[in-house]
C-alpha cells in the first residue's frame, strides 16, 4: 500500500489528468518512501487509480444509518459524474514497461514533468548498462555514489506542474510547499542504486564515496522549454564559452525564483504541454577522488629541471624529476593525470644531495643524550594523482614502486614514498619561510685568497639579507625586497681562487645571488664580505628540514 492521505487525492487527480507518470504522482504527494517508488510503474499507477476511485464510490453512496434505511438511501444518492477522472486516467495513461526502444517517438505516455527518467529510463535494463558501462572503464573501488545529472527544462516543468496543483491546495486549505516536493534525481537514485549495486556484485552505496558513478540526461527541446525565461530574467543568463548553453540548472532555478506566478503563466503553459519524446541517456562516466602519493627525492644530476623546461613553446631537455616520478606512478595507479608540488625547488643546475646529517630537536621520545635525532634526505613532494582506477597499494606495493622508480634512472632517487591525506599535504607547506635548508656551494674569487682570509666566515651567525627580486627569476616573480636569514656558515679551503661554503639558511633565500651579489640586489653579498668579486660554480642542496613525509623504515 501507498502511503498516501485523504489530502492527496485532488493532487493525483489533477497530475494524472495532466500525463503526470505515477512516481511524479508520488512526488508532488511528498512520499519519501524509497520502496514505493521501487514499485513497477504500472502497479503504482493502478494503486493510486484504485485510490481516488474509492473515494468516488464512497461519494457516491449515501451513508448508512439503519439496515431498514440501507436502499432508500443508495437510491437517493446523487449520479456520478459522466466522465470521472479514474475513467479519464484510465484512457489518458496507456503505460507500460516496454524497453525503451519500443515507445515511439509521440507516446503520449511520455511523462510531462520527468520527460521518461522515472519511467523507463530507471527499469533493470538501464541498471545492467550502467553497471557494464563501469565495468568496462575497470576501476578498483569497494563502495560508490550515484549522481545524476538532468535537463534543466526539468525544473520549468515541475514548476508548471506545481503551480498547476498549488491553486486548489491552497483552495482546500492544505499544507504544502514546493521545497516538500521529492527531487527528481533523488526518486532515481532510490530506484536504480539497488539496482546497480546488485549487477556489480552488492558494492555498497552511499550517499558519500571516493567513487562516483555519473548518470546524465538531455533532451532536445531543453533550449526551448527554458527560452522564454532569458527574456523574463535576462540577468540570470550570461554566456559563457565553456558551456555550451545558458540554460544551466543553476541559471533556470535562480530565474524561477524571481519571476512571479503571474508571468510565468503568460509565458508557459499550466500543466506542460505533452513532450514529443523522452531524454536521452548519456555515456556514464566515473571519476574516483584524487589520491595523494608522497616522498622525498634526491636529484644526482646538474642538467635536469624539476619539471618540464619549456621556453617559447620549445622544450630545453628532454626529462625532469617531476616526469622521471611520475611516469611509474601514474602507471601504478592507472590515473589519468596528476599535480606534482615539493617543499620549494633547486635550478636546473643544482643537485639535491641530502648526505645524511642529522639534526636535533626536542622531543617526548629520549635517547640516551636526552634528544630525538631526525634524518632529513632529499627534497619532499607530493602528487596529486587525477582520478586513479587504482586507490590502495599495501606497503609491498608501494616499496615495489619506489624501487621502480630508482631503477629506471640513475639522475634521480626517491624514499619514504607512500599514501597521505589531502589534509596532510599542507604540511609539507606550513611555515614556508620557517623551516630552514642547508647548502654547500663551490665559490670562485677573482683575487687570489689565503686559508685565513675566509675563516671568519665561520664566526657569522644570523646574517639578514635583503634580497630584491633577482634577475634570473623576475619575469615570473613579482618584484619585491625579500628579508633572509642566513643563520650559519663555514668555508672549507680548496686553493688561492676555490673554497667550499657550507650554509644553514632560512628557506627562501637565493644563494646563487648572495654568493655573487646579483649587481648589488642582495646586500649583504659575499662579494662586500671578501672584498673581492665571487661567484659561484657548483650549487647543492644537502638537507630540507622539514620532518614530513614520515620516514618509512628501510
Amino acid at each position: 500500500m501507498l502511503p498516501l492521505k485523504e489530502k492527496d487525492k485532488p493532487i493525483i487527480q489533477k497530475l494524472l489528468s495532466a500525463g503526470c507518470c505515477p512516481r511524479c504522482v508520488l512526488r508532488f504527494c511528498c512520499v519519501s518512501l524509497q520502496a514505493a517508488y521501487r514499485h513497477r510503474q504500472q502497479n503504482i499507477l493502478k494503486e493510486l487509480v484504485a485510490f481516488i476511485s474509492d473515494t468516488e464510490t464512497q461519494d457516491s453512496e449515501a451513508p448508512e444509518s439503519s439496515g431498514e434505511h440501507n436502499k432508500s438511501n443508495v437510491a437517493a444518492a446523487p449520479e456520478p459524474p459522466e466522465d470521472p477522472p479514474s475513467k479519464r486516467v484510465k484512457l489518458e495513461q496507456p503505460c507500460s514497461d516496454a524497453p525503451l526502444e519500443e515507445v515511439k517517438d509521440k507516446d503520449p505516455c511520455v511523462c510531462v514533468v520527468c520527460l521518461g527518467i522515472l519511467q523507463d529510463l530507471c527499469d533493470s535494463t538501464r541498471a545492467v548498462k550502467i553497471a557494464e558501462a563501469v565495468k568496462a572503464q575497470n576501476y578498483e573501488f569497494d563502495s560508490l555514489v550515484l549522481s545524476v545529472s538532468l535537463p534543466a527544462q526539468l525544473c520549468v516543468r515541475e514548476h508548471s506542474c506545481w503551480l498547476h496543483v498549488k491553486k486548489e491546495v491552497r483552495e482546500k486549505g492544505l499544507v504544502f510547499d514546493k521545497e516538500d516536493i521529492v527531487q527528481v534525481k533523488e526518486a532515481f537514485k532510490w530506484i536504480m542504486q539497488g539496482q546497480v549495486a546488485k549487477e556489480l556484485g552488492g558494492v555498497a552505496v552511499f550517499t558519500k564515496s571516493a567513487f562516483e558513478v555519473g548518470v546524465e540526461f538531455t533532451h532536445p527541446e531543453s533550449d526551448a522549454d527554458c527560452h522564454f525565461l532569458a527574456s523574463v530574467c535576462p540577468d540570470c543568463f550570461k554566456a559563457n564559452k565553456n558551456k555550451q548553453s545558458v540554460f544551466t540548472r543553476m541559471a533556470v532555478v535562480k530565474a524561477l525564483e524571481q519571476i512571479s506566478d503571474g508571468k510565468f503563466l503568460k509565458h508557459y503553459p499550466s500543466p506542460p504541454t505533452q513532450p514529443i519524446s523522452c531524454c536521452s541517456p548519456q555515456d556514464v562516466q566515473c571519476l574516483h577522488v584524487s589520491v595523494f602519493v608522497a616522498g622525498r627525492y634526491n636529484k644526482f644530476c646538474r642538467s635536469l629541471p624539476q619539471t618540464p623546461w619549456v621556453i617559447d613553446g620549445e622544450r630545453r631537455m628532454e626529462s625532469s624529476v617531476e616526469e622521471l616520478i611520475a611516469a611509474p606512478v601514474l602507471s601504478a595507479f592507472r590515473a589519468d593525470g596528476f599535480n606534482f608540488s615539493s617543499s620549494g625547488r633547486e635550478d636546473v643546475d643544482v643537485r639535491t644531495l641530502g648526505n645524511g646529517e642529522t639534526h636535533v630537536a626536542a622531543q617526548s621520545s629520549l635517547h640516551n643524550d636526552g634528544l630525538h635525532v631526525f634524518v632529513f634526505l632529499g627534497r619532499p613532494f607530493a602528487m596529486e594523482l587525477l582520478n586513479p582506477h587504482k586507490s590502495r597499494l599495501n606497503q609491498a606495493e608501494m616499496k615495489q614502486l619506489q624501487e621502480t622508480i630508482n631503477e629506471s634512472s640513475d639522475k634521480i632517487r626517491v624514499r619514504d614514498l607512500q599514501i597521505v591525506t589531502r589534509e596532510a599535504m599542507s604540511r609539507m607547506k606550513e611555515g614556508e619561510e620557517e623551516k630552514t635548508k642547508s647548502y654547500t656551494a663551490l665559490v670562485w674569487t677573482q683575487k687570489a685568497i689565503q686559508k685565513d682570509d675566509i675563516a671568519f666566515i665561520d664566526d657569522i651567525k644570523d646574517l639578514t639579507l635583503d634580497q630584491k627580486t633577482p634577475l634570473r627569476v623576475l619575469h615570473r616573480r613579482a618584484l619585491a625586497v625579500r628579508h633572509r636569514v642566513i643563520h650559519s656558515m663555514n668555508a672549507c679551503f680548496l686553493d688561492s681562487h676555490h673554497f667550499h661554503l657550507g650554509l644553514k639558511t632560512q628557506a627562501g633565500t637565493y644563494i646563487k645571488e648572495f654568493v655573487h651579489g646579483d649587481f648589488g640586489r642582495t646586500k649583504p653579498n659575499l662579494s662586500q664580505l671578501l672584498k673581492t668579486d665571487t661567484d659561484i660554480l657548483e650549487l647543492d642542496v644537502e638537507s630540507v628540514d622539514v620532518d614530513w613525509p614520515p620516514a618509512i623504515p628501510e
